[in-house]
């Protein structure tokens, strides 16, 4: 791989040399895992460029419209540091994952420690990388209104180039150091899996935290958004001189609030390099000494072989995601989204019936399809299974199984609460919830084809047919399980009507699914 423009005439061994070491991983690391190739599409780059181009239209038509009223200044402070406060959640899961990414998977790092560098500057330079690999999408993001704020006189705003860089530098500290003390606690090898449960839990704490807004607003205060506005404008934490919009008045150009913001991330950078730099050493080699292989257990080989082969291909799979970290923390990051409607069927208030039973079918067919992907298309051995002197009606049935098993063993609870609490409405959702999960486990069994389990994030690229299938099924059943709920409602004017098109436009999906459907063998 060449090197990028600007570290072409570093010095061997030299500290910007080790930096575009980083950025190259980080710009072709993604394309060679995925692809094979040594440098993103060509594709892929313009449609970033048209992308960025169309957020500077969007840019220029947003701040067109604003006013040069004196209070809009103080407000856009609160405009300008809310989402700068979302991007950090998800910086800062995008630091966990990279920390995991450069300390552990990656595999370089024995022959860099080896080598005569220094092994501060070793750290520096990853910490460094993982701070840009996590601000660059923020940067594409942000940048554009900095460039148009300057068009409409407002030169103050190039500050979100820094302010959003020293959020990305904090974001990579914080990391950094959670991984490291992951090890410490934990060891490295649970680390990689507490780490990435970690980083999917921080990406989906905004979800969280705006639908508790809504549940205490909706429950104890139905006057929370005005009480919520009057803070805006009045004082406390919410005003807009308040520390918490700090990083929005840095973006719009205030110096003291942005020296504040750059020197805090310049600290936490030379406070974790000069405080962590040893640990990062040790815990290096205990990463290190978790790829040997463990000895071999005294005493004669004990066979557990259990009475049903379907039992025992279900356990199998099961124990298969459960040791893949990287499949446990995609999981996990659907699995978080049912939080907010468990709350909602657990409350004592009056729960929006007809939204549950659109979400409950389309959070479980979600999730059935991921498992059935990795337990079918993902299967390690195929060959072997069908050479085994079994039947393969009963593997694939037991596989099939085995991915319906845990979203329906999740919603079993909260359904029998529901049926209780309104039995005719609980039924339609455990018929929807039961007929989604099934559809789409059956969509997979038929029309999913042999993959490698490290393509689960790109799986929906690599077959458009079965993703196809797999949506039409989703909105499908998400349809039918509002509208039988709403049937159920009083004074509700939905008809039977919709409710039977939204059944049958999931039935014609399963038939043309069956239809279409792969040969085994």
């Amino acid at each position: 791989m060449k090197a990028l423009p600007p570290f072409r005439n570093a010095a061997p061994g030299s500290a910007l040399w080790l930096l575009g070491h980083e950025l190259r991983h980080a710009w072709y690391g993604a394309a060679v895992n995925r692809a094979g190739k040594r440098r993103p599409a060509t594709t892929t780059l313009v449609i970033g460029l048209l992308g960025w181009v169309a957020l500077h239209a969007f840019a220029y038509a947003l701040l067109s419209k604003l006013g040069d009223a004196a209070r809009a200044d103080r407000l856009l402070a609160v405009a300008a540091g809310a989402p700068l406060l979302i991007s950090s959640t998800f910086m800062l899961s995008q630091a966990l994952r990279s920390s995991v990414i450069v300390l552990f998977e990656r595999g370089d790092l024995d022959l860099l420690l080896s080598s005569p560098l220094p092994s501060r500057s070793v750290f520096a330079t990853r910490l460094l990388g993982v701070a840009v690999s996590t601000g660059t999408l923020y940067m594409f993001l942000f940048s554009p209104f900095a460039n148009v704020g300057l068009v409409f006189g407002r030169p103050g705003w190039l500050a979100i180039y820094p302010v959003v860089g020293a959020l990305a530098t904090l974001a990579a500290c914080i990391g950094m150091l959670l991984t490291l003390l992951l090890v410490r606690l934990l060891g490295a090898r649970r680390t990689r899996v507490v780490a990435q449960v970690v980083a999917a839990l921080a990406g989906a704490a905004l979800f969280l935290l705006t639908q508790a807004y809504n549940f205490v607003s909706r429950g104890s205060d139905p006057n929370a958004t005005a009480h919520l506005t009057k803070r805006l404008i009045a004082g406390g934490m919410l005003a807009p001189d308040s520390l918490l919009w700090l990083p929005g008045r840095a973006a719009l150009g205030d110096i003291l609030p942005l020296l504040a913001v750059v020197l805090l991330a310049v600290a936490a950078f030379a406070l974790t390099l000069k405080r962590t730099h040893r640990f990062f050493v040790h815990g290096l080699q205990e990463a290190a000494s978790t790829s040997r292989a463990r000895a071999r257990p005294g005493g004669p080989p004990r066979l557990r072989v259990r009475h049903s082969l379907f039992d025992t291909v279900v356990i199998k799979e099961w124990r298969l995601i459960a040791r893949d970290p990287h499949l446990v923390s995609q999981v996990l990051l659907q699995l978080i989204y049912l939080a907010p409607m468990l709350f909602l069927i657990l409350s004592k208030g009056d729960a929006p019936l007809a939204p549950i039973g659109a979400s409950l079918p389309l959070l479980c067919a979600s999730l059935t399809a991921s498992l059935a992907w990795i337990m079918i298309s993902a299967e390690d051995a195929p060959d072997l299974l069908l050479s085994a002197p079994a039947p393969l009606r009963l593997i694939r049935l037991a596989k099939l199984a085995a991915a319906a098993m845990p979203p329906l063993l999740l919603v079993a609870l909260p359904l029998a609460w529901l049926v209780v609490r309104a039995p005719v409405a609980g039924l339609m959702v455990c018929f929807a919830v039961s007929g989604a999960v099934l559809e789409a486990g059956l969509i997979v069994l038929w029309l999913g084809r042999p993959a490698p389990r490290s393509n689960f994030k790109v799986r929906g690229k690599e077959n458009f047919v079965c993703t196809v299938f797999e949506m039409v099924n989703i909105l499908s059943w998400g349809a039918a399980g509002w509208l039988l709920v709403a049937m159920t409602l009083p004074d509700s004017d939905m008809s039977a009507l919709g409710a039977a098109a939204a059944l049958a436009a999931a039935s014609v999906t399963l038939l043309l699914a069956w239809l279409f459907r792969r040969r085994p063998g």
